[in-house]
C-alpha cells in the first residue's frame, strides 16, 4: 500500500465534510464502544487479566529469539515449513514462490493486516495470481478497490446503501440482478458467491493472531468462519504473520484471548478461535496438503530495547481507534497507510519514517482514552510524544509550529512570567470577547479550532490564580 500519510491534513478536511462517513463512523460508538464497556464491567477480574497479559507480553519480547526458535522447531516437527523474512519484499517473493510451487491461479485470503502491510494483493495480481478476500468486510473493500479503514472492521466506513450499490454493480456477472437492501440478504448473497471460490482456490492464505511456541500452532480469531474454509479446503495453507505474535503456551494465549475479544467487539470470546498445526496427516478427512508460515520482521526487531518497544505488545483489537475522538471524526483512510488511529499514529512513523508520517503523531488530543482502553496498556500518547520530539529535533514540522513550541517553552520555563502573561492575555481576550458576544468566530494561531466551531471567550481569573486561592 502506497503511503499517503503526508496528505493527512487535506484528507482530514475532506473526511470531516463527508456525510456518508459521518453516518458510518457514528455506529462505532453505539456498537464497539458500548459493547466493550459492558464486557469489561461484566468481568470482575478484567483489569487483573490486562495486567497479566502485559506481563506476559513483556516476558515474550525479552525472550523473543528463544520463542521464535522454539516455534520454528515445532512447526517443522509437525510437518510444516517456516520462512523467516526480514523485509516486505522478501515476504512477497516467498509467498509468490509458494503460489508458483502449487501452480496457483487463484488464492483465497483471510483478513490479515500484515498482508496489507506488505501490499500482497496487488503484488500477486501483477504476477498472475488472483487473490480473493473472504472476510466480508475485506470482500466489500476489495470490490470498492479500497484499503481497510479499521483493523477489525475493514469496511466500517461504508454505509448499508453503499454496500448495496457495490454488490449490485459487481454481482451482476453471477446472475444477481436484484438490488438488495436488507443486511441479511446482502450477507447471504456474498456467502453464496464466495462458496465456490473456496473449492476452486489453489492456495489459502491467512494471517495469525497468535503463534504458539509450545505446539507450532497458529491461531486465527474470527466471527465468520471464512478463515477455516480458507485454510482447510486448499492444497496448501500459507500463514503470514509478524514475529511479535508468538506466545509460549496454549495456556498463556487463553489469557490474551479473553482480553482481546472483550476489547475488540465486546464478546466474551469470538465465534471462531481456530488452531492450525501442520498439514493434513494420514487419515485426516480434511486439511491442507502443505503448511507454510511466513514470519515477517520488517523492522520490528529494531524496536526491541527502545522507548517504543511497547508498541510490539499490540494485539490488533482496534479498541484505541474505537475510542479516539480524532479517528471517529476522520476515519481510517485519512491516516494514509495500513495502520490507522492511535496505534497507527504511534506505529506508522517507524515503518514509513518520521519525515513521511510526521502529521500522524500530531493527530491526537492526548486525552488518553486510547491508553485507557488498550488491553495491553500501551502508552500510546507517550510514544506519539517521542515522535513529536523527534520531528521537532529534525526540524521536519512547519516553522510556525516550531516557533510556537519554542515560544511556549520560553514561558513555561519561567513560571512567574508565564502566570503574568496569562493574566494579561485573559483580560485582553475577555474584553475583546465581550464585544463579540462572548465567542470568537476566528482567532490567530487557532484556525484549526475555529474553522469548525467558535472559541468561548475566557472569563474570570486564570486556573493558576484560582488554584492558589484554594478554589477546588
Amino acid at each position: 500500500m502506497q503511503s499517503e500519510a503526508l496528505n493527512f491534513k487535506n484528507a482530514a478536511k475532506g473526511a470531516i465534510a463527508d456525510p456518508n462517513l459521518r453516518q458510518a463512523l457514528s455506529n462505532l460508538e453505539t456498537g464497539f464502544v458500548a459493547a466493550r464497556s459492558r464486557a469489561a464491567a461484566g468481568l470482575d477480574e478484567f483489569e487483573a487479566m490486562r495486567d497479566a497479559a502485559v506481563d506476559l507480553k513483556n516476558h515474550i519480547l525479552a525472550n523473543l529469539d528463544f520463542y521464535l526458535a522454539r516455534f520454528g522447531e515445532r512447526v517443522v516437527a509437525q510437518g510444516g515449513t517456516v520462512h523467516f523474512c526480514a523485509t516486505a519484499e522478501e515476504a512477497r517473493q516467498t509467498i509468490l514462490g509458494l503460489c508458483k510451487d502449487y501452480g496457483a491461479k487463484t488464492v483465497t485470503k483471510g483478513k490479515s493486516m500484515v498482508a496489507e502491510e506488505i501490499a500482497l494483493n496487488p503484488f500477486l495480481e501483477a504476477n498472475g495470481v488472483e487473490p480473493i478476500e473472504t472476510d466480508l468486510g475485506e470482500y466489500i473493500i476489495q470490490l470498492a478497490e479500497e484499503p481497510p479503514s479499521h483493523i477489525i472492521g475493514p469496511a466500517v466506513h461504508k454505509t448499508k446503501d453503499q454496500v448495496s450499490d457495490l454488490f449490485h454493480e459487481h454481482h451482476g456477472k453471477y446472475g444477481k440482478t436484484e438490488r438488495l437492501t436488507e443486511p441479511e440478504d446482502l450477507v447471504n448473497e456474498a456467502r453464496e458467491i464466495l462458496r465456490q471460490k473456496y473449492f476452486d482456490a489453489d492456495v489459502g492464505i491467512t494471517g495469525a493472531n497468535f503463534l504458539i511456541a509450545e505446539t507450532g500452532s497458529t491461531i486465527i480469531v474470527t466471527n465468520e468462519g471464512n478463515g477455516d474454509l480458507t485454510q482447510m479446503l486448499t492444497p496448501a495453507h500459507v500463514v503470514i504473520s509478524s514475529i511479535d505474535k508468538v506466545v509460549p503456551t496454549l495456556e498463556d494465549v487463553s489469557t490474551i484471548l479473553r482480553v482481546l475479544a472483550r476489547s475488540a467487539t465486546g464478546q466474551e470470546m469470538s465465534a471462531y478461535t481456530t488452531l492450525s498445526t501442520g498439514p493434513k496427516r494420514d487419515g485426516d478427512l480434511d486439511g491442507p496438503g502443505g503448511f507454510h508460515v511466513v514470519l515477517l520482521d520488517n523492522g520490528r526487531s529494531d524496536l526491541l530495547g527502545t522507548k517504543k518497544q511497547e508498541m510490539l505488545r499490540c494485539i490488533r483489537c482496534g479498541a484505541c481507534m474505537n475510542h479516539c475522538p480524532v479517528y471517529l471524526a476522520v476515519g481510517g483512510h485519512t491516516y494514509g497507510w495500513v495502520y490507522p488511529g492511535p496505534i497507527g499514529a504511534a506505529l506508522d512513523p517507524h515503518f514509513l519514517g518520521i519525515e513521511d508520517a510526521h502529521h500522524l503523531p500530531n493527530a491526537s488530543t492526548f486525552c488518553g482514552r486510547c491508553q485507557e482502553v488498550c488491553p495491553m496498556r500501551i502508552p500510546l500518547p507517550s510514544i506519539m510524544r517521542h515522535w513529536r520530539e523527534e520531528a521537532f529535533e529534525k526540524k521536519i514540522s512547519a516553522k510556525s509550529e516550531r516557533y510556537g513550541v519554542k515560544t511556549w517553552a520560553f514561558f513555561a520555563r519561567r513560571p512567574r512570567l508565564y502566570r503574568f502573561a496569562t493574566r494579561i492575555a485573559m483580560r485582553l481576550m475577555g474584553r475583546a470577547g465581550s464585544v463579540c458576544g462572548g465567542r470568537f468566530e476566528s482567532l490567530p494561531l487557532a484556525s484549526g479550532w475555529t474553522r469548525g466551531r467558535d472559541m468561548p471567550a475566557p472569563e474570570g481569573r486564570t486556573f493558576m490564580d484560582r488554584w492558589a486561592a484554594g478554589e477546588r
